[in-house]
């Protein structure tokens, strides 16, 4: 190269040329040479420090402007040297690199040779050629023969599975998935477990295949020896979905608050739901054509007239028993997303959908119910909120057995009792079978029918209230535990 400053000669006052040239080494690159451009013949110097200076501002030019656009010497990426090279001959490099790298599959791979483009191997070469540009760029000199850039590189695993099944068949038997089944008979999901086959390991692969790579190597070995190969699906994440598909049964349906409204059978729900591998794992899904028919039947299912309650109470206001259940009436919602939301629930794993209704609350009738005995009346008085309902004549105890006065409370009903003891002789003295419609009051007296007798009116009885058995029968199913009795003479 021609020197950039010329010698004067300062008793000539002229330019001295200096036609010695100085043989220069180019920088090596890893292993691979530095390409430098072609030398040309040195130009003769023409007279004049102005020209010599400004053939060399040329070079100098030349030199800077190539500094800017190349990455510094010594640079690798993923183990590749891209020194001096342009960003995008850098990514080119590398994928290439990448592509050709060859794997000998020993053992029963019998030295079979898969590339890195059969493997899929692959990682970011644009960005790491960027990367390493703007870290390293040519003009920065700290940055020459810097540390090696690691990258991330992996193998794509359908298409390394393909190729080394290509390459080694004998070293493949597929694994049986676990699988997630609707059981007829049972009414639940059950399991099939998982059973092991046999591979080669790609992620080890994968490991090698760029621990070589790092190193600068081209080629490397790897055993083609079948290893175990685990089900993507294990029996255990079969038995979980299993868990929680049947959990889904026993609480699928549609809810009007939490009331349970519109069940939904097991096989109904089977048809509903499908269980599938996606990517290695278990996922729900769930047919919205087929919920939309159930849908459908919803207004029929949950639309009802409002129904009152009407309950029996005491004097103090407290319900003894309720008549009528009360029930809100009811009206179904816009349905026309349902189908579509609640598949998207269950694919969640969430099997109540509440339904949106509008309500009409329901009334109550109370209803105080007492009786009254009039023992000097020898009558008896049935009142509804203090309304006359009923009143018979009746029989109570005689003046050797009388029936008590006093404030009391029904107690216990029986369709029918034996009363007394068969052998007379004994107290109570008395025997008497099958008496019907028994209401307890007090202790051993009850309002009962009496079918030995018609003589209503009169005391005749051994201390209970004796009524014709029409009359025992109305009071049996009118009144009700802790129905109030008043016993008065």
């Amino acid at each position: 190269m021609t020197d950039v400053v010329s010698d004067v000669d300062t008793t000539a006052t002229k330019v001295i040329d200096d036609t010695a040239v100085t043989e220069a080494t180019p920088p090596q690159d890893g292993d691979r040479p530095v390409e430098w451009a072609p030398a040309e013949p040195a130009p003769k110097r023409r007279r004049g420090l102005w020209i010599g200076l400004g053939v060399g501002a040329v070079v100098i030019g030349g030199a800077a402007f190539a500094s800017t656009v190349l990455i510094a010497p010594g640079t690798t990426v993923a183990g590749i040297p891209v020194g001096l090279m342009t960003p995008g001959m850098a990514a080119e490099t590398i994928s290439a690199r990448l592509a050709d790298t060859e794997v000998t599959l020993t053992g029963a791979g019998n030295d079979a040779v898969v590339t890195g483009a059969d493997l899929g191997a692959s990682l970011d070469a644009t960005a790491l050629a960027d990367q390493a540009f703007a870290e390293r760029p040519a003009w920065n000199l700290t940055a020459w023969m810097g540390d090696p850039i690691a990258a991330d590189i992996t193998l794509d695993p359908e298409a390394a599975d393909h190729a080394l099944r290509a390459a080694v068949p004998a070293s493949f038997e597929d694994p049986v998935e676990a699988t997630v089944t609707f059981d007829k008979k049972s009414g639940t999901y059950v399991t099939t477990p998982a059973e092991p086959g046999t591979g080669i390991d790609v992620t080890a692969l994968s490991a090698a295949f760029a621990d070589a790579t790092a190193k600068g190597e081209t080629t490397l070995t790897y055993s083609g020896d079948a290893v175990e190969a685990p089900a993507s699906i294990t029996t255990e994440e079969a038995t979980a979905a299993a868990e929680k598909l049947n959990g889904m049964l026993s609480s699928i349906g549609f809810y009007v608050d939490k009331e349970r409204t519109v069940p939904v059978k097991p096989a109904v729900a089977a048809s509903w739901l499908t269980v599938e591998d996606v990517d290695g794992e278990l996922k729900i899904t769930a047919d919205q054509a087929a919920i939309q028919n159930v849908v459908d039947t919803l207004p029929k299912a949950v639309n009802r007239e409002v129904v009152n309650a009407t309950t029996i109470t005491d004097s103090g206001g407290n319900v003894l028993k309720a008549l009528t259940e009360g029930k809100d009436g009811r009206t179904l919602g816009d349905t026309s997303e349902v189908a579509s939301e609640f598949a998207a629930q269950l694919a969640e794993g969430d099997a109540v959908y509440k339904l949106t209704v509008d309500s009409v609350p329901f009334e109550t009738t109370a209803l105080f119910r007492r009786i009254e005995v009039d023992l000097s009346e020898q009558r008896t008085y049935l009142y509804e909120n203090e309304k006359l309902v009923k009143s018979w004549a009746i029989s109570s105890g005689l003046p050797g057995s009388p029936t008590d006065q006093g404030r009391f409370r029904v107690y216990a009903q029986l369709y029918s009792q034996n009363m007394g003891r068969e052998d007379t002789t004994v107290a109570p003295f008395y025997y008497q079978p099958n008496v019907p419609y028994v209401s307890y009051y007090n202790a051993d007296e009850a309002f009962h029918g009496a079918y030995w007798h018609n003589d209503f009116g009169r005391q005749r009885s051994h201390g209970c209230v004796n009524m014709p058995v029409d009359a025992a029968r109305f009071v049996y199913e009118w009144a009700t535990k802790g129905t109030e009795v008043w016993v008065h003479s």
